[in-house]
């Protein structure tokens, strides 16, 4: 039976379609994927204006054979749910694979379809991130899958380094980058969709983590190439929403029993992200976290929602160390304290790294 794909572009919000749709659109219809496809796109409260600009795009600019669908939400319903009502909407159609692209984003020819080859050399894969490259620095890498910190941080493997000169060890990837993947529609069934509390950043990081609890894999698929016109934002409420979901991610899928091991070094960081964020202008987002978790609605989501991930267990939490990392290492963050801190955590995780056997 033909496997039918559908590619689901992030949804468009303010003026992204104007700035980004154009080259993201000419990619897709380049595609070299010979069976049936579909474009979905989500439109998140844009303005009128941008909302006819998509519309009018799509209708112009893709040719009869290729079906799309745009769903349109009244209000910002941010990237997971945005996603979801997508990703939803093509399970309900049959679709086989979901593929998730940024609206920034240009993937090759054979994006999609080495993508799905890379899906299906093995049952057990649920995830297939593609190799993202920075553009217009096509050498430069993006991300070759995403890195889980085991206090919780993601980041980007082999970001900014020069795809020349960069080994790529592994195939086994912890967490697939948002901006280009591809997830069997059989496989989100079992295991859920985006998480929609995250709101934006770390809801793909834990797909990722629940993936792996789940007994599935999620993988780079190193010919699937993508290009990302990525801009790294320092914006104040962003640090709100990462440090926020760092936290909900680690109480989600870790054992009961690897939260209290790793509780010392969390209370140690969390007294230096208090004196970074009194440095760096976000101490009222910190204290917007506390708030957050110090609300009983916060604690029943957390609660539900960690009951519903545990369920899915069925490897343990030392299986999942070979791919947890002591170090964050990220070149926009680089510091010198980041090097002092990343040696203290590397030692504490030396040592319970031995006593984790569940």
């Amino acid at each position: 039976m033909n496997k039918k794909v559908a590619i689901i572009i992030s949804p468009n919000w303010k003026d992204y379609a104007k700035k980004y749709l154009d080259d993201c659109l000419d990619s897709i219809l380049k595609q070299d994927w010979a069976g049936e496809s579909k474009v979905f796109l989500i439109d998140n409260e844009s303005t009128e204006e941008s909302y006819l600009y998509l519309k009018n795009t799509l209708e112009t600019r893709l040719i009869p054979s290729l079906q799309y669908e745009i769903i349109r939400n009244i209000e910002n319903a941010g990237f997971a749910k945005g996603n979801n009502v997508a990703m939803q909407a093509a399970i309900d159609q049959v679709y086989d694979y979901l593929v998730l692209f940024n609206m920034d984003t240009m993937a090759d020819s054979c994006a999609v379809s080495e993508l799905v080859k890379a899906a299906e050399l093995n049952e057990k894969t649920g995830v297939a991130q593609a190799r993202i490259m920075l553009w217009p620095e096509k050498d430069k890498i993006n991300s070759l899958g995403n890195v889980t910190h085991y206090l919780g941080f993601g980041y980007c493997s082999g970001y900014n380094e020069t795809i020349e000169n960069y080994e790529i060890k592994n195939k086994d990837i912890f967490y697939p980058s948002g901006a280009a993947f591809l997830v069997k529609a059989e496989v989100i069934k079992k295991i859920g969709l985006f998480d929609e509390e995250f709101w934006m950043y770390a809801e793909d990081q834990d797909l990722g983590w629940r993936m792996w609890l789940a007994g599935y894999k999620c993988v780079l698929a190193t010919e699937a190439i993508v290009y990302h016109k990525y801009e790294f934002s320092r914006s104040i409420s962003k640090y709100y929403w990462m440090d926020r979901n760092r936290i909900i991610v680690m109480l989600k899928n870790y054992h009961l029993l690897t939260l209290l091991i790793i509780l010392p070094a969390l209370v140690v960081m969390e007294f230096g992200l208090i004196f970074f964020a009194i440095k760096g202008g976000w101490f009222k987002e910190k204290l917007r976290i506390y708030k957050y978790f110090i609300m009983p609605k916060s604690w029943r989501y957390i609660f539900n929602s960690r009951q519903s991930t545990q369920k899915l267990r069925k490897i343990k939490d030392r299986d999942l160390l070979p791919l947890l990392s002591s170090r964050v290492s990220y070149q926009e963050i680089e510091s010198s304290a980041l090097n002092i801190a990343n040696n203290i955590f590397t030692i504490y995780w030396n040592i319970i790294k031995r006593i984790i056997i569940w």
